[in-house]
């Protein structure tokens, strides 16, 4: 993989990325170990073991909060790093089993002391928000439950009652939330993995992906603003998602060979809007971190369907 396209990325990211996507960048293109990930995790762990310090690059809040443990839980399925006795994964359990910031809906998307710390305004504190954006998130966290914890314990209980729950919810007509539906393909995915029983995967494989290609829809055009992409949920011709919206793919591979800066990468398609004026300039560091991130993940995504 070592054209001019490819080059330009790699550069920008040693020159700009910060060391934890640096270390996901060196295992998913140069042989980097995925432990270096974990390792690399740990400056942004706290004594309770879950997750702050600007880890998601929108959240300048130093504390724990379930939606920075969640994007570190991200980083480490998305590198495949299993290891349960390494103290990332350690402090994982030590953070869920206190149940901290657990409500008896899901765990919360937005916590009061973010509101102390440089933000995005989906990160203010509110508790209609948290009712609105929890699903994704407590999805994948019972995911998590759901393969590596004890059966025994309450925690796993818990993430069985959530995983009942929304699994009935998959049938309805209604919002999921930004992050719902990532977070159901991770749930669905565990539960066939495990052969957790009671569920029909192929059914659910089937369900969920309905409501995938409604929201990755047919207008190309919205990408520049926002807008939901097929990698949002597709990242290698071998998804099962892949084939019903194969065209919506195409368009997105060419789309992002397309729009890469020459000598940089893709910017992001979004600001802090009504919070910039208080925190614009924590938002230029951010803008950069997200820049690295996404670089990733669509070069990732070229790589997977052969584009570069």
């Amino acid at each position: 993989m070592q054209n001019a396209f490819y080059n330009e990325i790699k550069t920008w990211m040693y020159r700009n990325a910060r060391h934890v996507e640096l270390c996901l960048w060196q295992y998913f293109f140069e042989d980097g170990d995925k432990k270096a990930v974990a390792d690399a995790l740990l400056s942004y762990q706290n004594e309770d073991g879950g997750f702050g310090h600007v880890l998601e690059p929108d959240n300048w809040n130093p504390n724990s909060t379930p939606a920075s443990t969640d994007h570190a839980l991200g980083l480490l399925r998305l590198a495949g790093f299993e290891d349960m006795e390494h103290p990332v994964y350690q402090g994982i359990w030590k953070y869920l089993e206190a149940e901290k910031d657990l409500a008896d809906y899901g765990w919360r998307f937005t916590v009061e002391s973010n509101d102390d710390y440089p933000h995005a305004p989906w990160w203010n504190y509110s508790e209609e928000m948290n009712r609105k954006e929890y699903l994704g998130m407590t999805a994948s966290f019972a995911a998590f439950i759901l393969k590596y914890g004890d059966p025994e314990s309450p925690l796993y209980q818990k993430a069985l009652t959530f995983t009942h729950a929304f699994l009935e919810m998959l049938t309805q007509d209604m919002s999921y939330g930004e992050m719902g539906l990532s977070g159901y393909m991770v749930l669905i995915d565990t539960i066939r993995e495990i052969s957790l029983g009671g569920y029909d995967g192929d059914a659910l494989v089937k369900a969920l992906g309905g409501k995938i290609k409604k929201a990755i829809g047919e207008d190309e055009t919205i990408w520049e603003q926002y807008g939901v992409r097929p990698s949002n949920f597709i990242n290698s011709p071998s998804s099962v998602f892949y084939e019903d919206n194969a065209e919506m793919v195409e368009k997105e591979l060419q789309y992002l060979l397309d729009t890469k800066p020459k000598d940089g990468v893709w910017g992001i398609t979004w600001t802090w809007f009504d919070n910039m004026a208080q925190y614009g300039d924590a938002f230029i560091l951010s803008e950069n971190w997200w820049k690295g991130s996404r670089a990733i993940m669509n070069t990732l995504f070229l790589r997977n369907f052969g584009k570069l």
